[in-house]
This record gives structure tokens, C-alpha cells and sequence, in this order.
């Protein structure tokens, strides 16, 4: 059902130009799916099984409110055989309802949350429920998102559409940074019990494959679709076997998915030449040098920094900054790596950003400083929210304090 989700609820989308009909008609259909099948087995073509049903649900329905006749054609349309199972090709050339819907979700005039939840909701197929548990808020909460958003998108008028090919570039970009939020949070939750969600970060793995096998020839789609496969192939090796987190330099790499870690490489490869990387596709490039490092002490060091700086010089962030202090630890020492790390605290926009304290601490406590480490370690904690971040940074300081005494 998962699977096919998104590209039905497209396709009734498009031919019923309302979020709520498409779904409420895709909703029917999968109830009557799950009697059917259990007793008659799983169709040959099961999208094609679940339009039709979908069709015929959207028609009893539009009978009873009597605006049949004004829909008769859109449905028969979507009726017709020979476009249950040839992908759908719209003007603009560019194949399957499903990019019209992803650009449709993460349109700019949506917030960045109801971006989110609405792509989750209608390309993923989470139910409200499954959105409202991943991100710990209440149903209700998520509920009232999703809804705003469908408004919105009504309201303003929102085309159901890929942008024109001057703006589809810039668009893109914000399809991206939705499916990689997605992925961040289940990568590493910004709360609760456990270290990552799973099926949050599969999700944007699986939103990241359908975009690329939508736009095979855009090299930052490729990009992101690697930098997620190669991060994620490390998610075995992040957590021992007691529940603790495990930093990447105490890792133990035969964990990592090696499957997942050949996938990476080989889409990097494919989306070109590194010189005219876009910041997916640099970040992926560093993800790689770690994947291909046989421990943490032989990663190519310098490789890295020169990566972070073609990308901080296309993407200028404090961020960008601190994850190269780790790589200049590595090649110039502590000391030298702490001098910059100050020039990026003066610049006051990482002091709610908990990595910066952490690699603060870290460095701190590299040059003796046990005291400052000890400060930096705490005011890591106060903005810590994850229980397993907790715990680890918990033991660090636990640990630094034992050997100062």
C-alpha cells in the first residue's frame, strides 16, 4: 500500500484537483482493499486495482453530494485502461503525477513544517497517527498541520504543477531541503527515548529514490539521495549493544552497510565532476572520504577540508565552519583548531546549537583544559533533548570530572 500511495493519490489529485476528495477516495479503496485481497489475494497490478476502486468510491460519493455530471469527464478519465499502467507524461514532459505533487507539497508559500508533513502524508502514505508519533507531538497537533496546509494550498491557489524549467532549479532546491529535514530527524531525533527514528529516515531514503528516478539527470538529487545512503549506512555502528551512543572516530566500521555504502559512491559518481558540486553533493563527497577511510585516524584529513571550504564558499553557514574545525583538529592539532572555533563563537549564532558545544568540549578537554571542558560539556546537556545525546554527554562529563580530581 506503502509503495503505491503516492503515485495513486497523485493521479486522483490530478484528475479531482482536491487533496481531500483524492485522499478520501484513495482511503475508501484501501479499506476495501485489505477485505478483497485477504480473501482473493493481492491483484496482479495492484495500483491499477486500487485506481479503478478509487474511481468507483469517488463517484458514489460525488452522487451523493449531486455534482456528478460537472466531474463526469475527469472520472471517466482516469477510468480509462491504458492509463492504469503507462506512466502518466505531462506537457512539460517530465513523467509520473508524483513529481507534480512533490512540488505542489513543498511549495514556498508553506511553512517548512507543513512542507514537511504534508510530503509524508501524501508521497509517503504515513497516517496522521505514524507523523504525530515520529515527531512527538500530539495527533490533534499534526492533524491541525496537515489541514493548514491543504487550505493553503486552496486558498492561495497553489498550481498543481512542476515549475516552469526558469524556476525548476530553485524549486528543487526546497524539495531537497524538505526531504533532507526529514531525514535529519530521523537520523538523529531531536527528543525523545531513542537516538534515531527509522522510519523516518527510510522514508526520506525512499522520497529521495522516487525524486531521482523522477529527475535522473539532476546531479543534486543524486547528491542528497547519496549523502542520506552513506550516512545511513553507518546507523548499525551508532549504538552498542546496550543502548549507548557510539561516536564515529570508536565506531566499528565492519557494522556499516557496505551495500548501502557502494550505492552512495556509485550515485556520486554518476552526478559528475566534484569541481562543480553543488552543497549535496560536496557533502556526500565528505560522507565518502569517511566510508572509504579504513579508520578513523587514516581518513584523508586534508581531503576534507578542502571539501568543506569549496562548500562554505557556496554555501557560507557558521555550521559549515565548525565541521571543518573537527577536520583541522586532525591535520593542524587542537590548539590550532581551537583558534578558529573561538572566531565562530564570536560570530554568536551556534550558542543553541549543541554540536558547537560538544566539539568546544572536545577540544578543550584536548589541550587540558578540563575546567572550560566540564562548561561546555553542561551547556551541551541544557539543550540536549535526546535521551541517548543525554546519556553520552552525561558520561563525558562524568568522565572529565573523574580525571580532574
Amino acid at each position: 500500500m506503502r509503495n503505491e500511495w503516492g503515485r495513486v493519490l497523485a493521479a486522483l489529485i490530478n484528475v479531482l484537483g482536491d487533496f481531500d476528495k483524492a485522499e478520501d477516495a484513495l482511503q475508501d479503496a484501501v479499506v476495501a482493499a485489505l477485505k478483497d485481497w485477504a480473501a482473493q489475494g493481492i491483484p496482479d497490478n495492484p495500483r491499477a486495482w486500487l485506481l479503478q476502486v478509487a474511481r468507483r468510491k469517488a463517484i458514489d460519493r460525488f452522487r451523493r453530494e449531486q455534482i456528478f455530471e460537472t466531474r463526469r469527464t475527469d472520472l471517466e478519465q482516469l477510468y480509462q485502461p491504458e492509463q492504469l499502467d503507462a506512466e502518466q507524461v505531462m506537457g512539460d514532459g517530465i513523467p509520473d503525477e508524483r513529481l507534480r505533487l512533490i512540488f505542489t507539497c513543498c511549495h514556498p508559500a508553506l511553512s517548512e513544517q507543513a512542507q514537511v508533513a504534508l510530503t509524508l502524508r501524501t508521497l509517503g502514505g504515513l497516517t496522521t497517527t505514524e507523523l504525530a508519533r515520529a515527531y512527538l507531538i500530539p495527533e490533534v497537533t499534526m492533524a491541525q498541520r496537515i489541514v493548514r496546509a491543504k487550505r493553503k494550498i486552496k486558498a492561495a491557489n497553489i498550481p498543481y504543477r512542476v515549475p516552469p524549467p526558469e524556476r525548476l532549479t530553485e524549486r528543487v532546491g526546497s524539495v531537497l531541503s524538505v526531504i533532507y529535514l526529514i531525514f535529519n530527524e530521523g537520523y538523529a531525533a531531536s527528543s525523545g527515548q531513542d537516538l534515531t527514528r527509522i522510519a523516518l529516515s527510510g522514508e526520506a531514503i525512499r522520497l529521495g529514490e522516487m525524486l531521482h528516478a523522477l529527475m535522473p539527470r539532476e546531479p543534486e538529487v543524486a547528491g542528497l539521495l547519496a549523502l542520506m545512503l552513506l550516512h545511513d549506512s553507518r546507523k548499525p555502528a551508532r549504538i552498542d549493544e546496550d543502548g549507548n551512543f557510539v561516536a564515529l572516530e570508536k565506531q566499528q566500521r565492519g557494522l556499516w552497510n557496505y551495500e548501502q555504502i557502494k550505492a552512495g559512491l556509485h550515485l556520486l559518481e554518476k552526478a559528475g565532476p566534484i569541481e562543480q558540486a553543488g552543497p549535496y553533493q560536496l557533502q556526500a563527497a565528505i560522507s565518502a572520504v569517511h566510508a572509504q577511510a579504513a579508520d578513523y585516524q587514516d581518513t584523508d584529513w586534508h581531503r576534507i577540508i578542502l571539501l568543506y571550504d569549496q562548500l562554505y564558499a557556496i554555501q557560507p553557514s557558521p555550521v559549515v565552519k565548525l565541521n571543518a574545525v573537527v577536520a583541522l583538529s586532525m591535520v593542524q592539532g587542537p590548539a590550532s583548531a581551537l583558534e578558529v572555533l573561538e572566531r565562530v563563537e564570536a560570530e554568536g549564532k551556534l550558542d543553541r546549537y549543541q554540536p558547537f558545544h560538544v566539539v568546544k568540549a572536545n577540544l578543550l578537554k584536548s589541550v587540558g583544559q578540563k575546567q572550560a571542558a566540564a562548561e561546555a560539556y553542561r551547556l551541551a546537556l541544557s539543550i540536549t533533548h535526546n535521551r541517548v545525546e543525554r546519556d553520552f554527554l552525561q558520561h563525558c562529563l562524568k568522565e572529565l570530572e573523574g580525571c580532574s580530581k
